[in-house]
């Protein structure tokens, strides 16, 4: 069973724990053998168990420290394939040159949880790496499931390349939730579905068990639907802080302010993230047909391959909706979704054939100056 020291509050305060390793964080054969040519390249791995503005913390052979970031890696800072972020499996260098070990190399990820980057028009966003399991916070209280929200969540999650497990978290505060349930049973395909009360106790054995030792969770939900509360019940201890809800809307503030790593007893790892109000798309066709898989099954029935579900004749999809086989408002979410990633889509291809242009701009101002000056270069800089 893990020692509660090895919580990452206390990280500072004991960078070894007695009975720490490796093994604690999930490490596999499959980071094992993608890291041997590291290994012979003299480098160390190590897990990134938190990242606070942008210096991430790791838990290596030594125990947790502090590292910073290669050059060649900051100079990728657009490019998520290389960016540390927490979960990720990377290989540090050590010098007497710098304070801190180096992340030299990112390791090839089993499965990444991203989204459409706030700040940005056509930018990803890696949000954790490495899970195996998303566990998808919806609160039972107030106003109860947000059933458009979670078919994104759940998108976001399939597309992640981990298995998604539904939370319905404060059943203690909710009259109604068998009815509730059986909503998000009805769009949840694939995916187990969890009533949870981080008061009582309920449900918290069974989200335990899909966090078996060598493993990895995260935690994904919005702000206050009661993540950090499970994960202390979760844990056994006060890891994260907790704040009440606003009892008219049911909103909490970001009581989890940083995406890190916590190891559960007698289990495996479970990441905890800050509550998320903006979550796009991006790159998500897998995720959506891993989503809406009762959509795909009537869509192999239309008569063009190509359809869109929209208005085209022959359509097995809407004429599934007209035969009341489907609900109207799953049709129009799924429409919804796809139309997004269209968009974005389109803007990428706007934004790369901009580049296009400034590139061939330049080459062609650069030829151009280069057969204006040739007559000078042949008369020594002289001209005609």
């Amino acid at each position: 069973m893990h020692d509660d020291a090895f919580n990452t509050k206390s990280l500072a305060e004991d960078p070894a724990p007695e009975g720490f390793s490796l093994d604690t964080f999930g490490l596999s054969d499959r980071e094992r053998t993608l890291f041997a040519s590291h290994e012979q390249a003299g480098l160390e791995l190590a897990r990134v168990v938190r990242v606070d503005r942008g210096m991430p913390m790791v838990a290596s052979a030594t125990g947790f420290e502090r590292a910073e970031l290669a050059n060649h890696l900051m100079k990728s800072v657009g490019d998520w394939e290389y960016r540390a972020v927490v979960g990720d499996w990377v290989g540090l260098s050590r010098s007497p040159n710098h304070e801190m070990p180096v992340v030299e190399v990112v390791l090839e990820r089993k499965s990444a949880f991203s989204r459409k980057d706030p700040g940005a028009q056509t930018e990803q966003q890696v949000v954790v790496a490495n899970a195996d399991t998303v566990f998808v916070v919806q609160s039972l209280s107030g106003n109860g499931v947000n059933i458009r929200r979670l078919e994104r969540e759940l998108v976001l999650a399939w597309e992640s390349g981990a298995r998604p497990v539904v939370v319905l978290s404060k059943a203690d505060l909710a009259p109604d939730v068998d009815e509730q349930r059986a909503l998000v049973e009805e769009v949840a395909y694939g995916a187990d579905v969890i009533v949870e009360s981080a008061v009582t106790g309920e449900g918290v054995s069974a989200i335990a068990e899909h966090i078996p030792l060598g493993t990895t969770a995260v935690l994904f939900g919005g702000s206050g639907v009661g993540k950090s509360a499970l994960l202390n019940r979760i844990v056994g201890s006060e890891v994260q802080e907790t704040t009440e809800v606003r009892a008219t809307d049911d909103k909490g503030r970001h009581t989890t302010i940083a995406r890190e790593v916590v190891l559960v007893p007698g289990g495996g790892v479970i990441i905890d993230t800050p509550g998320m109000r903006a979550i796009g798309l991006w790159d998500a066709e897998e995720g959506i047909d891993a989503a809406f898989p009762d959509i795909e099954e009537f869509a192999a029935g239309c008569r063009f391959r190509d359809c869109k579900h929209e208005q085209e004749p022959g359509c097995a999809v809407i004429a599934a909706v007209e035969a009341g086989e489907l609900p109207t408002r799953r049709l129009e979410s799924y429409l919804r979704l796809r139309q997004e990633i269209g968009a974005l889509e389109r803007k990428k291809d706007e934004q790369a054939w901009a580049s296009k242009e400034r590139t061939d701009k330049a080459i062609s101002k650069a030829i151009k100056s280069f057969y204006r000056n040739e007559p000078k270069r042949k008369n020594g800089g002289r001209g005609r």
